[in-house]
């Protein structure tokens, strides 16, 4: 009897597992440390704003981007960075999480398939989320350090992109995994490259693009968007509507 190939499944952070971008909420907690100031903050932020308006298509925006991310933690104590970034996990992208998603993260790894984070955000702060999540791994944007701090610079190129593909494909190699058996959930059209590269690709909350794509090649859809406006709509309608049940139960006694 053959034995049953491993299995892992990869997820975007951005959009995917949050709601948000981990780098901003990254750079809040930074900012209210004191660690720069307002004007620095909004340089990243415009950098990262035209970098997800045109991603893939526009090299030299994603050259911005990456230059921006590296230099947003430039000349910080490695040590000092991760400890915030645990902070930053517990005040702003625990809240933020999407349920749904980790339910779906969760039944992988009860299935004994291996879970893993895939984001252009710091390799660091991807592992802190990971960790948090009980998940397998991460694979971040790797930022370089010499004695303890970010010297500002980038190892290899940011994770984006068909950096993604590239990243997973060499994990999986590594660890004997077959990608025809694993699975990727993204957002993003961006991902194309990431998701087309597994056996089994998934859509989490897409995008105009990958909403289109998934469709036509009847990819699995999740819009946890959706369903967070119903339950914000109907939800205290719901309620009212049990608690008049629970008060007309035949369970009471009647006058």
């Amino acid at each position: 009897m053959t034995e049953k190939a491993r299995c892992a499944a990869f997820f975007d952070v951005d959009n995917t597992i949050i709601r948000g971008s981990t780098l901003f909420f990254l750079g809040r907690g930074m900012y209210q440390r004191g660690f720069f100031s307002k004007r620095d903050i909004s340089t990243f932020v415009l950098a990262n704003l035209r970098y997800r308006l045109t991603g893939t298509e526009n090299p030299e925006e994603i050259a911005k981007y990456q230059n921006a991310a590296c230099e947003f933690i430039g000349g910080h104590n490695v040590k000092e960075i991760i400890a915030i970034g645990g902070d930053v996990y517990d005040q702003y992208v625990s809240p933020a999480i999407w349920q749904g998603t980790i339910e779906i993260a969760n039944q992988h790894l009860a299935n004994g398939e291996e879970v893993w984070l895939v984001t252009a955000a710091p390799q660091d702060m991807a592992e802190i989320i990971a960790n948090r999540l009980g998940f397998t791994g991460a694979l971040g944007t790797k930022a370089e350090a010499k004695d303890g701090v970010y010297t500002g610079k980038m190892i290899g190129s940011l994770l984006h992109g068909k950096e993604k593909s590239l990243a997973i494909s060499e994990l999986t190699k590594e660890r004997g995994i077959d990608l025809s058996s694993c699975y990727a959930y993204s957002d993003s059209h961006h991902d194309f490259p990431l998701l087309e590269t597994v056996g089994h690709p998934a859509a989490i909350n897409p995008d105009t693009l990958l909403q289109i794509r998934a469709i036509r090649d009847n990819w699995p859809i999740h819009d946890f968007r959706r369903a967070r406006v119903l339950k914000a709509t109907f939800g205290p309608i719901l309620a009212r509507i049990a608690a008049g049940a629970t008060f007309l139960s035949p369970s009471r006694k009647r006058g």
